[in-house]
């Protein structure tokens, strides 16, 4: 089975790609490499979520909040590759949480996206992590992930 059946089996359907909030792309293909930035929890409407954890969200909702991002990653993964089964592996995640000062619970914010990795992937859903807090986020959003995302030569055109 393919990925796109595999997100089909988890009820994902891939939202849109957002589009940038300023001067920047949502992807590089460098090589075999394709770098995914940053991006924030949007809502059903596409809204960004806005906030900080510890004091307007639970641990439990940034986790939440962290999948939500780990699903426009895919999507914007998907736009750029054609394709979700290019994906050789997740590389590297790289994840903030807009949070009180005393909070500690980033991994388990950003396991968010990485166990949802693990369940579209598998084994190639397992990636290198960085983890941390932020006094504040672009436009007090409450999670921003980027990825780096190992990709398979795309087929040669007959």
């Amino acid at each position: 089975m393919g990925i796109a059946g595999r997100l089909r089996e988890l009820g994902i359907e891939l939202p849109p790609p957002p589009a940038p909030i300023a001067r920047f792309l949502p992807s590089v293909e460098a090589g075999r490499l394709l770098f995914l930035s940053g991006l924030a929890p949007l809502d059903e409407n596409g809204k960004p979520y806005t906030g900080v954890v510890g004091r307007d969200y639970s641990a439990e909702q940034a986790q939440h909040f962290a999948r939500l991002v780990g699903i426009n990653l895919l999507s914007v993964a998907h736009a750029s590759l054609g394709s979700l089964d290019r994906v050789a592996r997740v590389a590297k995640v790289f994840g903030m949480v807009n949070a009180v000062p005393d909070f500690t619970c980033h991994p388990f914010v950003i396991d968010g996206c990485s166990n949802l990795f693990f369940e579209v992937f598998g084994e190639r859903g397992m990636h290198a992590r960085t983890a941390m807090g932020a006094g504040s986020l672009p436009g007090g959003i409450p999670v921003e992930i980027e990825a780096v995302i190992e990709v398979l030569p795309s087929s040669p055109k007959v």
